[in-house]
């Protein structure tokens, strides 16, 4: 058993699966091992809230061989996808009763990669928060520091991975949920191209604004997801060929001569950490040094009336949501079902009329392609995640009733959901840290379609700018480190 919970201790993902592919080490002795990381660390920081080892062990026990991903323990995000047989609340108090009658496609490309799927992860009511504290859960804490947001809405999967209880965990990104949590926790977050990975059974999802993927420990970990899960199926209204090689094998082409842009100016205006601004222009300078063109580019975005745009559209893609889920219970929503500023969201989108809503979806279709033709020139494009340190627990308060004073509380986040709208690749990489010297992602943006670029780039940065040896206080990795 030491032997076992050593290895999984010091692996990552890829790692664990050349493991079992080799036989060193048993697919189910592996899953035992996460188990015992998730049981140990789980109770202190909430990460996890529906363990099914059930279902990890049985797929432990039959997992294929030769499978990309073979043994490796993984979570899913308790948001969209849909797993047979498993809870699937949207941590909504409304939804707290229904499970998953079948699933999905990317829990169907889940397990024919080999993953072992152990239980769910927290995440705010509808993923609609960059804080992880849904009422019906309970908090997700930061294992960095306690009294701060550990990010959202992927905040659960995101604690998972930087303690060391799965190497990777499903993420998904409206409006910055899989980058916001990976900066906040120290991991890894890509938000894949529009088109990248199928939304199946959904045929859109706030107008092409959401995506799936994951949160990890490591580039090549995060390429291998990419490769389990990639590809549009016949009809999907978002479409990208998937390149010639896989992803992981394009991840470890060195690139040479990009031309790079970067900015740490807030384009509403806002003041920047001086520590987040320090940490981008640092990878800036880095490089630059590796020989890379390097060049200041502010972004040229009128930042307050795109959020109002976006956020007002994805209020009625609330309220549609909802009008289905009440078929599904067989009654109307109750005061009391959802947290009061989901109320808010589900009864401003009800009250929009049609063309106002096609207006926004128009506007905000613009604007993603005003951002992408701005930044064509780019091969990669620098920029904060959050604009300062991760906020203090409850700062994202979702008992809020005012909607535009809730939605303003995402001001430290005006570089996600412009790339959501774009539909460009943008990957937040744990490179630095702010004024409070908790951690500070840096974001990488492509072109549409340039996954293999920000994968090979951010493989650079990951050997020049190491972060595999920081841990958070409360982490699985060091015995000496577990409570």
């Amino acid at each position: 058993m030491d032997d076992i919970d050593r290895l999984y201790r010091s692996a990552d993902a890829v790692a664990i699966a050349k493991a079992v592919r080799s036989g060193a080490v048993s697919a189910p002795e592996i899953a035992e091992a996460a188990i015992r990381a998730i049981e140990a660390l789980n109770p202190a920081l909430n990460a996890v809230i529906d363990r099914r080892y059930d279902i990890g062990r049985a797929m432990a026990a039959a997992v294929p061989a030769d499978a990309p991903l073979a043994g490796v323990p993984f979570l899913l995000k308790e948001l969209a996808t849909n797993w047979a047989g498993v809870q699937a609340t949207s941590s909504s108090r409304f939804l707290k009763d229904q499970v998953a009658p079948a699933d999905n496609e990317i829990a169907r490309r889940i397990r024919a990669a080999g993953l072992l799927m152990l239980g769910k992860t927290n995440a705010p009511e509808n993923g609609w928060s960059i804080g992880c504290e849904p009422a019906l859960y309970g908090p997700t804490l930061n294992p960095w520091d306690a009294r701060v947001t550990c990010g959202g809405s992927s905040g659960g999967s995101a604690v998972a991975v930087a303690t060391g209880m799965v190497p990777i965990a499903e993420a998904s990104d409206g409006a910055g949920s899989i980058r916001v949590p990976a900066s906040c926790c120290g991991v890894v977050g890509l938000k894949p191209s529009r088109g990248r990975v199928t939304l199946a059974p959904f045929a859109d999802y706030w107008a092409g604004g959401a995506y799936f993927l994951c949160n990890s420990r490591s580039v090549r970990d995060t390429a291998a997801y990419l490769d389990a899960v990639a590809g549009a199926l016949p009809g999907d209204a978002y479409y990208l060929p998937l390149p010639g090689r896989p992803f992981a094998e394009l991840a470890r082409e060195a690139p040479r001569g990009l031309r790079v842009g970067f900015t740490v100016t807030d384009p509403a205006g806002n003041p920047v950490d001086p520590g987040v601004r320090a940490s981008v222009e640092a990878v800036a300078r880095m490089l630059e040094s590796m020989g890379h063109h390097v060049e200041e580019h502010d972004l040229a975005l009128d930042a307050a009336d795109f959020w109002r745009t976006y956020t007002d559209m994805t209020c009625v893609e609330t309220a549609a949501a909802y009008d289905y889920f009440e078929t599904l219970i067989g009654c109307p929503l109750a005061e009391g079902d959802v947290e009061p500023v989901t109320r808010a969201i589900i009864e401003r989108g009800r009250a929009t009329p049609a063309t106002a809503h096609a207006g926004r979806i128009e506007a905000v279709r613009r604007a993603g392609r005003a951002i992408a033709q701005e930044l064509w020139g780019y091969d990669a494009y620098l920029t904060p995640v959050l604009t300062q340190p991760p906020r203090p627990v409850g700062f994202y308060d979702m008992s809020m009733r005012d909607l535009d004073a809730y939605n303003a509380l995402w001001s430290d986040a005006v570089f996600m959901a412009p790339f959501n709208a774009s539909g460009q690749p943008a990957m937040s990489l744990p490179l630095g840290q702010g004024s409070t010297g908790l951690p500070a992602g840096v974001q990488i943006v492509g072109r549409l379609g340039a996954e293999a670029t920000l994968l090979a780039l951010a493989t650079a940065l990951e050997a020049a700018m190491p972060w595999a040896g920081r841990h958070p206080p409360i982490t699985w990795r060091e015995a000496s480190h577990a409570p």
